[in-house]
């Protein structure tokens, strides 16, 4: 070996202790997979109740119809919230898995300067979303949740893995999408939570993990 290669494997790896040093790098492709995959069902689930894929649903009998026990927005909350605690339970046990493999710390500084970049936005939006349930204002729910995680990723995305900031911005433009097209945001929140974040986990599984 060179004295010209060992200086190039010096630097390389120098730049990967700073990297390490400066972000929470521990994050794992497959819970992005396994959050996908429960919006995915989430979503079928909710079809199922509705009958539809349209959100014309939001109009209006299924508020009350008491489909299943549930009328429409306990049904809606307890969907969310069962998508939500499966997501985040797959996550933290995924990335707990890859940092204890990779001997690296779980909880530091950057994990929390992570965590709390991406929690106050992200209790933001659900504390909106409940104050417009509250009024009776459905129809922009599912693009709510879509800006307001979005903005989470992105603001996330400067203390890890930059493909979180992309899938920020991938988000907050279905978004807008849905709220332009909110009689498909149930179709476009199933992709936005769904399809990108499978998409997304296989990508950082292939590049970070293999």
């Amino acid at each position: 070996m060179t004295n010209e290669q060992q200086q190039l494997e010096a630097l390389q790896e120098m730049r990967t202790m700073m990297k390490r040093s400066s972000r929470f790098l521990s994050l794992s492709g497959l819970s992005g997979i396994a959050a996908g995959t429960f919006a995915l069902i989430g979503a079928a689930v909710a079809y199922l109740y509705l009958g539809s894929v349209q959100t014309s649903e939001f109009d209006y009998a299924s508020r009350n119809t008491g489909k299943w026990g549930l009328d429409f927005v306990s049904f809606f909350l307890l969907d969310a919230g069962m998508v939500l605690f499966l997501a985040l339970a797959s996550g933290i046990f995924f990335t707990t898995r890859k940092a204890r493999k990779e001997n690296q710390p779980i909880w530091d500084h950057n994990s929390r300067q992570m965590l709390l970049n991406f929690f106050i936005p992200l209790v933001t939006g659900g504390l909106f979303c409940l104050i417009q349930v509250q009024q009776g204002n459905y129809e922009l729910i599912a693009a709510t949740t879509l800006l307001f995680y979005g903005m989470a990723c992105v603001n996330a995305g400067k203390y890890t893995h930059r493909d979180i900031y992309y899938l920020g911005l991938c988000e907050i433009a279905l978004g807008l999408v849905s709220a332009l097209l909110h009689e498909h945001s149930l179709m476009l929140w199933a992709i936005g939570f769904g399809v990108l974040h499978i998409l997304y986990g296989i990508s950082m599984y292939v590049k970070y993990e293999r």
